[in-house]
């Protein structure tokens, strides 16, 4: 079937979903292996719709639960308007389309952004804290990240698409040595950070793509927001954009709880080491002819990016 012929199928579908809305301007702004984004128009009001294809190991219908537990809960989320499954197990979720911007580099140097930058870390600790206090959704799960990464690196050895990484497996070591006491799971959003956050010139406007939602510790965000590749080449930790203190001086006031900076600092290291296989995994992708891509080849070529600031971070001299 012709792509135009397959727009126009979907056109109908979100009529149907959005009460005979009358559609138009369907177009797409990205396409990855799983799920592609579009914007359009329905009934004179600017939308998004994601629609992820069958046979991806994801549920985007949890995702949508959360997003509209988050939205309940005080996170600045767009609104969902429609969520649906077909019989093939495809998915897809409509949202408001908030306007903004998303891109890191843009937001840490433009001057369109430089009033956002002061109030960014703050907003975000704020941002965080309502995101746990969300009301767990029926089908997240807790998984234990450590055993997660190590099989996912053992299966690229075993495979062959990946040799032996001693620097990962003595991080790997230093997280089991050091991980911190267990706490009651929240629901995390698993992906915080900037790419996944819409920003515009008063700060923080949504908070996005929720696919990787889970039970765990809340320290697991705040470390993730901190994890160096995050910073996008600039200094400050929280996403090259502020200081741990406004991070976490807002989480406090807004969560009522203390942060433990150790914690979230054992949480900045288990992203890193967690961004390193992931590098790795990508990669093996491309080396083993599955999808050949520029961009998964260049994506593992930053698994030393990640191994040197490992030792650093162990060093404590990032």
């Amino acid at each position: 079937m012709a792509v135009a012929a397959l727009d126009t199928e979907f056109a109908n579908t979100l009529s149907t979903s959005l009460g005979g809305a009358e559609i138009s301007g369907l177009t797409r702004l990205s396409g990855g292996a799983s799920r592609e984004t579009s914007r359009f128009v329905a009934d004179g009001r600017p939308l998004v719709v994601q629609r992820q294809r069958a046979g991806d190991v994801r549920d985007m219908m949890i995702e949508a639960r959360v997003v509209a537990a988050a939205g309940e809960a005080g996170v600045p989320v767009p609104n969902l308007l429609a969520a649906e499954q077909n019989d093939d197990g495809s998915c897809f979720m409509v949202v408001e389309a908030i306007d903004g911007e998303t891109i890191a580099r843009k937001i840490q140097r433009d001057d369109e952004y430089a009033e956002a930058r002061a109030v960014i870390p703050a907003q975000l600790g704020t941002a965080l804290a309502a995101v746990h206090r969300i009301e767990p959704v029926t089908g997240l799960e807790s998984v234990d990240q450590i055993e997660h990464y190590t099989t996912v690196m053992d299966e690229l050895v075993e495979s062959g698409a990946g040799g032996p990484q001693p620097m990962l497996e003595l991080v790997r070591r230093w997280l089991i040595d050091h991980r911190p006491p267990p706490v009651d799971p929240v629901v995390v959003h698993g992906d915080f950070r900037l790419g996944n956050l819409i920003v515009d010139r008063n700060g923080l406007s949504a908070v996005i793509d929720w696919e990787l939602a889970h039970l765990g510790d809340p320290m697991e965000d705040l470390g993730w927001l901190c994890v160096k590749a995050w910073r996008f080449g600039q200094p400050p930790p929280v996403g090259g954009l502020g200081e741990y203190e406004q991070l976490f001086e807002a989480y406090e006031a807004a969560a009522g709880v203390r942060v433990d900076p150790d914690v979230v600092r054992w949480w900045e290291v288990m992203g890193t080491w967690k961004w390193a296989v992931m590098c790795s995994l990508q990669a093996s992708v491309h080396l083993t002819g599955s999808v050949r891509s520029h961009e998964l080849a260049a994506i593992g070529r930053r698994v030393c990016e990640s191994e040197h600031d490992l030792f650093l971070a162990l060093e404590g001299r990032w």
